[in-house]
């Protein structure tokens, strides 16, 4: 097989042909600033104002709650740093847990450096955050709760709806990061008690650099960008047209073909499951085997490393992934595979492979004959695998 199999859609995805074609007329004919008064920006302005409605019908929102940003990290970074500085008087207590992507980790390390306290909830061994242990976390000066949709290495949906309902129970703030979650699985921010939402564009067959802010209203944070009045004084910047567009189209194909993408990469899925764990002695299956992304797929083989797994896969002409995409040049092994109670040595062997409607069993079949052969030739490299071997004769 000599093209490429791309099973790496967690990290990025194709931009589709229906959301370029949308995207194209606002780089060379509509090019006017949305922001300015005369008619020419008019069909700009027009054209944000349709992409906000689309977004905030994904996830049934008010569309005047939907604010666009530059990614997913900047508006993980909004929430949280924006609700420390407007709630700081109520208290500086946070909450989230420890599986979350590097942007809300990152952004807690940068809070507490600034004297907030951050409380960290343990997960159990399938990637979910332990609910009672959340609560028991809850302080008279908590603000806020932060709990991403589903998990992007592991692929593990969090129970969203009850989070929120702790939270709103406490009258605490809640913030969810749903880069991996938004337009592929439903998200309700109404009934899931959700404040704020952060999402991005490029996950969703849509263009990089464009994200999603979702504030409720009500919620009394300020700019996380200054230097301008756009939306609605929130978000300083020229609106990024094309961009916004895209993001816009995406959400809307993503709402229409949702159920029927989610059953073609759940079925792909599973045969892939299923192959890998019947055929591949001493592999781990990581997540919830049931409730995780219809596209995700995340394994641990005994015995290997995974950067060595990575470099034999390319040169099969198959593109996959250890783990986050924002962590690719570290030699550490997954913060989310060690909250797991993974130990190193086995966490060190992982492996994710993120789907799309576009693969097909073939090349999925091609991907596990593929796989089969890498295992064996690095475990027949390899002193611990044959210490291991003679143990069990």
């Amino acid at each position: 097989m000599s093209r490429t199999i791309y099973l790496d859609n967690a990290a990025t995805t194709q931009v589709y042909p229906e959301v370029l074609d949308a995207m194209l007329p606002y780089f060379t004919e509509y090019y006017g600033n949305p922001s300015a008064i005369y008619s020419f920006a008019g069909e700009s302005k027009k054209a944000v104002d349709k992409a906000r409605a689309a977004v905030a019908d994904l996830i049934n929102a008010r569309t005047d709650d939907i604010y666009f940003t530059g990614g997913g990290s900047e508006s993980d970074n909004w929430a949280l740093k924006a609700t420390a500085e407007a709630y700081a008087d109520k208290g500086k207590h946070i909450i989230t847990s420890t599986i979350e992507h590097h942007a809300i980790l990152h952004t807690c390390a940068y809070l507490e450096k600034k004297g907030y306290e951050v409380t960290y909830v343990n997960v159990d061994e399938n990637g979910k955050v332990k609910l009672d242990e959340l609560e028991a976390a809850i302080r008279p000066d908590t603000i806020l709760i932060s709990v991403m949709s589903a998990n992007n290495e592991i692929g593990t949906i969090q129970p969203i709806a009850e989070i929120g309902k702790i939270a709103h129970e406490h009258g605490i703030l809640f913030h969810t990061d749903a880069v991996q979650a938004f337009g592929h699985i439903p998200i309700d921010v109404e009934a899931m008690n959700i404040d704020m939402l952060s999402a991005s564009g490029h996950k969703i067959n849509g263009p990089k650099g464009i994200g999603v802010m979702y504030i409720r209203k009500g919620v009394k944070i300020l700019s996380f960008i200054h230097g301008g009045a756009q939306e609605r004084k929130r978000r300083a910047g020229t609106h990024n047209v094309p961009g916004i567009v895209g993001i816009g189209k995406a959400a809307e194909l993503a709402k229409n073909t949702m159920a029927e993408r989610s059953k073609k990469e759940t079925t792909l899925r599973n045969h892939l499951i299923e192959r890998v764990l019947k055929e591949i002695p001493y592999t781990r299956l990581n997540g919830d085997r049931t409730d995780r992304l219809p596209n995700n797929t995340n394994f641990c083989f005994r015995f290997i490393e995974g950067e060595s797994l990575l470099i034999l896969l390319d040169q099969a002409g198959i593109c996959g992934s250890s783990g986050s995409a924002c962590t690719s040049g570290s030699l550490d092994p997954s913060h989310v595979l060690l909250a797991i109670g993974l130990p190193h040595e086995i966490a060190h062997g992982s492996l994710r492979l993120t789907l799309s409607e576009k693969n097909t069993l073939e090349e999925i079949d091609y991907t596990v004959d593929e796989l089969k052969k890498i295992i064996e030739r690095l475990r027949g490299m390899s002193p611990l695998y044959e210490d291991f071997i003679k143990k069990q004769v």
